[in-house]
């Protein structure tokens, strides 16, 4: 595999990251190295949940995503990307860990519904990587995720945290073999939820976007359970060979310098000036009283 230099020194680093660093191996991995594909782990990450009835009929009952699809997407995105860039023990995200605990306060659920939830962040934005990204995670990255996200589950206190990727990978896939099924709710989270896929392409493919959508997540049975339209072999090599030919481009230019996230600031059409933390989140759960957005802002 030939690289650019700079791809190629980052990898190295990546490889060999000493062990206590897990948190900036993860943040290398998330917003430099495999930024745009650990992107689009996350938002596929987003709609798996809709395929999970009783998580399903909880969102539909909270009706946050049908009220404010736009706001409840971008926002689920900020939080974890907020966690990422500044750490899980900075002042930001603690803001956001706090944030977190108090939206799912009084959520019904099993202690397997919130683990699962959690875990899509982890297995799915990685499993997209190991498919499509322009390179393999490396072994440390995997172990950096991981650690990540089992210091996040303890602030949440989500008990059965996996020890390993490869234990999140088996929880995930028995979780999912179990629970996956549809139901009224989901489909309609899902009809819901397409449209902040299709308002990000470019016009002449957002008629597409539940097409694209179902081609992305390869997998009759999440497609049947979200009611999305099938998709064939013909639509899945078209996808294959278009990321072939990017990531054929990626390795040949230097490694992006500017971070794919940076907080606070602007960088969708539903925060164009950027935002401040006490924005963030649904508008129903108050911010602590001891909290002043200027000062984290």
């Amino acid at each position: 595999m030939n690289l650019h230099p700079t791809l190629a020194d980052s990898l190295l680093r990546q490889e060999t990251p000493s062990p206590n660093d897990w948190e900036a191996t993860f943040r290398t991995m998330v917003l430099y190295d495999l930024a745009a594909d650990m992107e689009l782990g996350f938002f596929l990450s987003y709609y798996r949940n809709f395929a999970i009835p009783s998580i399903a009929a909880t969102l539909y009952r909270n009706g946050e995503i049908q009220k404010r699809p736009m706001k409840r997407s971008y926002d689920t995105a900020i939080v974890i990307y907020e966690l990422i860039a500044t750490g899980l023990d900075s002042d930001r995200g603690q803001h956001m860990v706090a944030l977190l605990n108090r939206a799912h306060r009084n959520v019904p659920g099993s202690p397997d519904d919130y683990l699962y939830v959690l875990l899509t962040l982890l297995v799915v934005p990685i499993r997209w990587a190991q498919r499509h990204a322009w390179r393999q995670p490396t072994e440390a990255e995997l172990a950096a995720a991981s650690r990540f996200f089992a210091e996040l589950g303890s602030r949440m206190n989500i008990q059965g945290m996996p020890k390993s990727y490869a234990q999140a990978e088996r929880f995930f896939d028995q979780y999912e073999a179990t629970h996956v099924s549809s139901s009224a709710e989901g489909q309609k989270l899902m009809d819901a939820t397409v449209q902040v896929f299709q308002s990000r392409l470019p016009l002449p493919l957002r008629p597409f976007a539940a097409r694209l959508v179902s081609v992305m997540l390869a997998d009759h049975r999440l497609v049947d359970a979200l009611g999305l339209p099938g998709t064939g072999q013909i639509s899945q090599a078209v996808l294959e060979s278009m990321l072939a030919i990017r990531n054929s481009l990626r390795r040949r230019l230097p490694l992006n310098r500017k971070p794919h996230f940076t907080p606070g600031k602007a960088g969708s059409s539903l925060y164009p000036g950027g935002y401040s933390l006490d924005q963030i989140g649904p508008i129903n759960i108050p911010a602590p009283s001891t909290f002043r957005s200027n000062e984290l802002s």
